[in-house]
């Protein structure tokens, strides 16, 4: 489903802060494949998911999806084919519009649009529904402006549109990170939930290593620019936090010193 081939990435090429961002990366996503990304601070795991989604042009290499080559496409073009939920819950959603604007928004990226209504009766019980799965009670409110939601029903709801229209990659860059811990566990919870029932595609960027490990089929570990470890299977369920520092230190030659991916 996702096939990232020989992939550089170099910003402020010639400068003094020349920084090499991917080096001749490689991946490969199997359809139905839940991929966690873990590494440290400027390992190269926003860039990835940059790259994939378009938000910065490929120095050399090809990005397929699907076996379509998107590598040089512009990003909304590739949003035919991707869903992404960013960081920020404010990212994702057109706050100054109502919950049920923005739902339509979303089933129809990557459409042509139109002067029909925009959103129709039979529209309107869909994204009910389909809200309901949230169990956040927004399916009673769906009249109600998107920035007066809090951040943890934004993100809930930026994951749903993301993944409304089925997407053949679901790209999840830290998307918890800014939450508090019980809303993180919700919008987790829910993301396993809709990436299992509609057998999507995933990607998946974190800091915790603990949800690295419990999530997902396969398991990656990025540093300055490259896997340096890939483990799925029984291999990956049988993991523990330290094995994941262990083999930082192993194939980085130091000392695993991030605090943000300690404490987690």
């Amino acid at each position: 489903m996702l096939t990232v081939t020989n992939v550089y990435k170099t910003f402020n090429k010639g400068t003094i802060n020349e920084k090499r961002a991917l080096c001749g990366l490689n991946l490969h996503l199997d359809p139905g494949d839940f991929v966690t990304v873990i590494g440290g601070n400027g390992a190269g795991k926003s860039t990835l998911m940059n790259m994939i989604a378009g938000v910065y042009p490929i120095d050399n290499g090809r990005i397929e999806i699907d076996g379509v080559n998107i590598s040089r496409e512009p990003e909304h073009e590739r949003a035919r084919y991707i869903g992404r939920v960013f960081q920020d819950p404010m990212m994702g959603t057109a706050a100054g519009m109502e919950i049920e604007e923005n739902l339509a928004l979303a089933l129809r990226r990557g459409k042509k649009r139109t002067l029909r209504w925009g959103v129709t009766k039979k529209e309107k019980e869909m994204y009910a529904e389909k809200l309901k799965i949230l169990n956040l009670g927004l399916e009673t409110r769906m009249n109600t402006k998107v920035g007066l939601l809090s951040g943890g029903q934004r993100q809930a709801l930026t994951l749903l549109m993301a993944a409304l229209i089925d997407p053949k990659l679901l790209l999840l860059d830290e998307h918890t990170a800014a939450l508090d811990p019980k809303t993180a566990k919700t919008v987790l919870d829910l993301t396993e939930k809709i990436i299992a029932d509609r057998n999507l595609t995933a990607l998946m960027v974190t800091h915790n290593m603990k949800d690295a490990i419990r999530l997902g089929n396969r398991l990656i570990m990025m540093h300055e620019g490259s896997i340096i470890y890939d483990v799925s299977g029984e291999e990956k369920k049988n993991l523990h936090v330290s094995d994941l520092l262990a083999k930082f230190e192993e194939a980085s030659g130091g000392e695993f010193a991030n605090d943000r991916m300690m404490l987690s």
